[in-house]
């Protein structure tokens, strides 16, 4: 059979501050109609994806859109047609939202999504809205663990709310008790923490799951039975592996220059860019990040940063 054509589809995720995003309904006379999904529309010859939903948000809700930021790119299968769906994240707009289609539309959460059938394609996405835009790797054997602790708690405080426990020079003993510190005080903030594949399996599963290595990434037949698995990445065939086997995100760098890595080429952001452009995963920027730059990591297609030094 011969492979269908995509169509490419610009996919809007407009988020508010409180962390809800916007749902709109599929209106009569289309297909899966009154299914619910990120609104977003075709690209039409010659019009890049950030002016199509620019264009298509106007047209169905009547709101003029800020920076459309690129996130995940994902191709599906309907019935009816094969589709690229691109998503971008958008965070500010101008106009009130109103159904200029007939459509229903709302801001949900994860936690409080519409009544009635979701759009297939959308399905996978949603896991993902509520990942934070900050991750944090721990520093205790370099900090102390006592000194370390007291600033994990400022960072939870201030609304950190991913952390790897990634301490290679701790013994299985002193990061099974630094682990126990460490999730006792993240489940009070709400905050999810992953162990570095490094550690023992079984501390993963005290956990929220794992972060793996590159190495451990291209040796895994099947994904890990855990809530969240991530991955160290440095190359495109490591991002698309990961995105294979349904990780739920990657790190990918070294973007800019390290303390840490001293004399390592970095990527700069072009070439960071270029690495994850079109990925179907989400992917942190990772490699002499500050929270400062957050704002540069998402124009350039990140979902966030992973911060080592700069997170304590």
């Amino acid at each position: 059979m011969t492979e269908r054509t995509p169509v490419e589809v610009a996919v809007g995720v407009l988020v508010r501050s409180d962390g809800t995003f916007l749902l709109a309904s599929r209106p009569a006379g289309k297909p899966y109609a009154g299914y619910w999904e990120f609104p977003g529309g075709k690209v039409e010859p010659g019009e890049s994806v950030a002016a199509a939903l620019a264009r298509e948000l106007h047209e169905e809700l009547g709101i003029d859109i800020g920076a459309a930021h690129p996130w995940v790119t994902r191709l599906f299968d309907y019935p009816h047609a094969r589709v690229r769906l691109h998503f971008c994240r958008v965070f500010d707009w101008r106009g009130e939202a109103h159904a200029r289609e007939g459509q229903r539309f709302g801001f949900f959460s994860t936690a409080r999504l519409p009544d009635g059938p979701l759009l297939p394609a959308t399905v996978p996405v949603l896991r993902w809205v509520d990942l934070p835009g900050v991750y944090a790797l721990t520093r205790a054997a370099t900090l102390g663990i006592e000194a370390f602790l007291e600033r994990l708690d400022a960072a939870l405080a201030r609304g950190l709310r991913l952390v790897q426990l990634r301490e290679p020079m701790l013994d299985a003993s002193q990061a099974r008790r630094l682990l126990d510190e460490v999730l006792a005080r993240a489940r009070a903030h709400g905050a999810r923490v992953l162990v570095s594949g490094r550690h023992d399996a079984a501390l993963w599963e005290r956990a929220d799951g794992v972060h793996l290595t590159a190495a451990q990434l291209m040796q895994l037949e099947r994904r890990p039975v855990l809530p969240l698995v991530a991955a160290s990445t440095h190359t495109r065939g490591e991002i698309d592996r990961a995105a294979a086997l349904d990780l739920d995100f990657v790190v990918a760098g070294p973007v800019l220059p390290t303390a840490s890595h001293p004399g390592q080429p970095a990527l700069g952001w072009p070439a960071f860019a270029a690495l994850i452009d079109n990925a179907a995963l989400p992917v942190y920027a990772i490699g002499g990040m500050r929270e400062e730059l957050l704002s540069a990591a998402l124009e350039h297609g990140a979902h966030g940063v992973a911060l080592l030094s700069a997170a304590w």
